[in-house]
């Protein structure tokens, strides 16, 4: 039984239009994903594909104009509202995709201490300061006293040494030194080497592939593949959308390359800088 299931997940927004009529504004349709333990899936897709939204319906923090359909559920456990409540920030962790997420009035290394569940709170966080890069002296700031970087190496912090079950980590490496990255995506991989589920959503198809056991593409709120990530090879021929193939051909890597469907061919695109 995978420890996290989404099957056909729908979201829909109430929003107001002119006059004060609502309107009922679809954003993620029939949406499914499912993650085993010790496993790390990637969700990639475009901004406003409805990888972020996935992550807030599983924690029960999408605004209260939105309507949720579908099933979630983690360890067998239907993912209601109490169950939700229940196992946030403890069995299932969130590394967030804004750095706002962080208290503003509480210093970096009491906000990562308090996370610890199990062994002691000052060395844990220490530990995960000088894993991620962070000098001793970082505990005692405030989050505004931080660079972009800094704050996401803290909230990535909070989330590993919680202990948890699942971990969701949405874009949790933009702004952050490349040595670091490579260390945040070890870590992650550490952490699906010890049982625990990850949720891994990036826009850097080239990163995820590095750590990911399966990747899921999404596109305007649905789920178009779920594939292995050893599938992303060659000219893409595993890859079964056609979308996927081309997210793949379009790394550096593969030539910036643009498959052509018509023409059954791929091209090549032609990059001009200019100074």
């Amino acid at each position: 039984m995978p420890l996290l299931e989404v099957n056909q997940l729908s979201i829909t927004f109430t929003q107001y239009d002119r006059g004060l009529r609502q309107k009922k504004v679809p954003v993620i349709q029939n949406l499914s994903l499912a993650v085993e333990r010790g496993e790390i899936v990637a969700v990639v897709g475009a901004s406003g594909s409805g990888k972020s939204l996935l992550a807030h319906a599983i924690l029960g923090i999408l605004p209260h104009n939105a309507a949720v359909s579908g099933r979630m559920a983690f360890d067998g456990q239907p993912l209601t509202p109490t169950v939700i409540r229940k196992l946030r920030g403890k069995r299932i962790a969130f590394v967030p995709q804004s750095v706002q997420s962080l208290d503003p009035l509480m210093r970096v290394g009491d906000q990562v201490r308090q996370a610890v569940r199990t062994g002691d709170p000052a060395a844990e966080q220490q530990r995960a300061f000088a894993q991620y890069g962070l000098a001793p002296q970082v505990a005692r700031r405030y989050p505004f006293q931080l660079s972009g970087g800094m704050a996401r190496r803290v909230l990535v912090s909070i989330a590993t040494v919680s202990g948890a079950e699942l971990l969701i980590a949405d874009e949790p490496t933009p702004g952050m030194d490349p040595a670091v990255v490579q260390e945040t995506l070890r870590a992650f991989k550490a952490f699906a080497d010890k049982g625990t589920a990850i949720v891994f959503i990036t826009h850097d198809l080239e990163a995820a592939l590095t750590i990911a056991d399966k990747v899921a593409v999404f596109h305007a709120g649905a789920t178009l593949e779920v594939t292995q990530a050893a599938d992303f090879e060659g000219k893409g021929e595993r890859l079964r959308h056609p979308y996927t193939r081309a997210l793949w051909l379009a790394l550096p890597q593969n030539g910036f390359a643009i498959p052509d469907e018509e023409a059954g061919e791929t091209q090549i695109c032609s990059l001009k800088h200019e100074a």
